[in-house]
């Protein structure tokens, strides 16, 4: 059984679909899943044992291109693939396994895709409250999965394995202490400052771990995190500075992913990073302002969410300082501190 996944474009949705992928192989086990996705998703399936493959996807998100889809669907038909599963709910994302003349074409309705699609599946947001629902539901026959409470449980969360040798490799790379601890922040957020919790609040949360609790801080993120990450390290005392390191634009994505398995525990915003850290397995604690984690929570046992106000608000700029939303700024260090301590990573 050879399957093609037309995967996201988002980190965060990206890791979720693992576990669509899990949930094939646990029915299929013999199946084969090539994932088609941008380039720069490569590091995170390579660390995705049941991905055989990754095509890479050659045009930008948003663009149509039609001709070039075309292209890319007839050179993969010689890979004889039995079903084709596509993920985002655009019409163009189900260009490709049609060209490909893919016999079963499974995926949600989205942009009317009847047609491009076979085997369609009209959506019900109630029934499929969760991002992962929707996701995993897609593994099954559409006749026998009707809502999320028709899914077998557990449902196989995302879970990313990384090699030893790798980590070390990229710690000595960067040159990060072996003989501390260390903590990792994910200050950025995709839109902007209204989703990320004040780079004072992390800057006070980096000094205490620092200084009283003997770690040593990673900040993490993209190039336009950046920014964020010298505004945390230039809030700390000197002594702090030498121990807190702004990675932020600085790391490939596998090098990010390698770097956060090396840390005891992560601090982050709603964010695709967060997702990377829940798939490592690691102690989290994810911050919610605007967004809210009843679409996309963080899919851990070893996650505590801390959220002060309900329901989603669809805002692009805070109504605090900088930007910030009152809700993030409401969430104090100490609130942070008492969650890691009960996540047991050594902190009193």
């Amino acid at each position: 059984m050879k399957i093609l996944v037309v995967g996201p474009s988002w980190v965060g949705d990206m890791m979720m679909s693992q576990s669509l992928y899990r949930t094939i192989k646990a029915l299929h086990p013999h199946a084969q899943i090539d994932v088609m996705a941008p380039e720069w998703c490569r590091p995170l399936l390579a660390k995705m044992p049941e991905v055989s493959q990754a095509i890479p996807m050659p045009l930008g998100h948003g663009k149509l291109d039609i001709g070039e889809r075309r292209r890319l669907g007839v050179n993969l038909r010689k890979n004889g693939y039995d079903q084709g599963i596509v993920l985002p709910n655009s019409f163009k994302s189900a260009l490709v396994p049609f060209f490909a003349k893919i016999a079963k074409r499974t995926g949600w309705r989205g942009e009317m895709r009847y047609g491009l699609l076979n085997d369609i599946r009209p959506l019900n947001k109630v029934a499929f409250p969760l991002m992962v629902q929707r996701y995993v539901a897609l593994a099954y026959d559409k006749q026998i999965i009707k809502s999320a409470t028709d899914i077998p449980t557990p449902i196989l969360w995302p879970k990313l394995v990384t090699n030893k040798q790798d980590v070390t490799h990229v710690m000595d790379t960067f040159n990060i202490e072996h003989s501390r601890p260390i903590i990792g922040f994910c200050p950025g957020a995709e839109f902007g400052p209204a989703k990320r919790w004040p780079h004072y609040h992390y800057a006070a949360l980096a000094e205490k771990m620092i200084s009283e609790k003997g770690y040593q801080v990673l900040l993490f993120g993209s190039q336009k995190d950046n920014d964020t990450g010298e505004d945390i390290r230039r809030s700390l005392t000197k002594n702090a500075q030498q121990h807190c390191h702004n990675f932020a634009g600085k790391t490939s994505l596998d090098q990010a992913v390698n770097l956060i398995d090396a840390c005891q525990a992560i601090v982050s915003n709603d964010s695709g990073l967060m997702h990377v850290a829940a798939a490592l397995d690691k102690p989290l604690v994810a911050l919610y302002g605007p967004s809210s984690p009843d679409f996309t929570p963080p899919l851990s046992d070893k996650a505590e969410v801390i959220r002060l106000i309900s329901g989603y608000h669809k805002v692009r700029k805070g109504d605090g300082d900088s930007g910030y939303h009152q809700s993030l700024i409401d969430i104090q260090p100490q609130l942070v501190i008492d969650a890691l301590a009960r996540l047991n990573i050594g902190i009193e």
